[in-house]
């Protein structure tokens, strides 16, 4: 499989690290390091992350506050661990830049696909925040549509585990990795890979998306070499 132009999507709550809120300065430099060798072997990289390590929009609903406005707060998080990562490749001399599907001057440059590709053909790291700019979608949906907006070969979620499995491996120790599935495969045997609008968008692209586990160092370059290493769906 060739790719040259990637999206990785990371979740927020991986930020934490080991505390229980937050950012862990230790944890945003490893994921600045794993980005950076793929981007130092000629990837053109385009990076969403969530913001459930500072606020979950849905868990805001929950606790009392309006849907729509949660939802805004979410968006907001992700600014903020965005610029906490593009701050962490400028410490290490990386060019990287953050838009925003919400626009928030001077902090990020507002969404625009044709711009965002630019960046990324002059060496820029691209993070986009913001989600999809709009409430009631997740950050996985905001992936999949950046993904097809800046013309990503694949996008690549990491996660805590090395793939898509017939069950939960936290929970069962003969859980099944698959090593290759079709999206329609995927979508019968109801294995959640990512919520059903980004799955959907991506499917009906024909963009294949690896799931693997970030956590392990080198994953994400190992990944790109050789996807059986995750779960590749197409």
């Amino acid at each position: 499989m060739k790719a040259n132009r990637i999206l990785l999507k990371l979740s927020g709550e991986a930020l934490m690290g080991k505390q229980e809120y937050g950012i862990d300065p230790v944890q945003l430099s490893y994921f600045a390091q794993e980005i950076a060798e793929i981007y130092q072997k000629g990837f053109q990289v385009g990076v969403v992350i969530g913001g459930g390590n500072i606020f979950r929009g849905m868990q805001g609903a929950a606790k009392g506050f309006d849907r729509i406005d949660g939802d805004y707060m979410g968006m907001l998080a992700t600014v903020m661990n965005s610029l906490a990562l593009k701050s962490e490749f400028e410490k290490m001399g990386l060019k990287a830049i953050v838009f925003s599907g919400i626009e928030i001057s001077p902090l990020c440059l507002k969404m625009h696909s044709k711009t965002a590709q630019s960046y990324l053909d002059t060496n820029y790291i691209v993070i986009i925040a913001g989600g999809t700019g709009n409430p009631f979608f997740t950050t996985d949906s905001a992936a999949a549509l950046r993904a097809l907006e800046i013309r990503a070969d694949i996008l690549l979620k990491g996660t805590r585990v090395d793939g898509v499995y017939d069950s939960d491996p936290e929970k069962n120790p003969n859980a099944k990795k698959y090593n290759e599935l079709t999206f329609n495969e995927a979508y019968e045997k109801k294995l959640m890979i990512m919520d059903l609008t980004a799955f959907t968008l991506c499917q009906e692209n024909n963009l294949p998306i690896i799931v693997f586990n970030i956590n392990e160092q080198g994953s994400l370059s190992k990944v790109l070499e050789n996807p059986s290493y995750g779960t590749i769906i197409k």
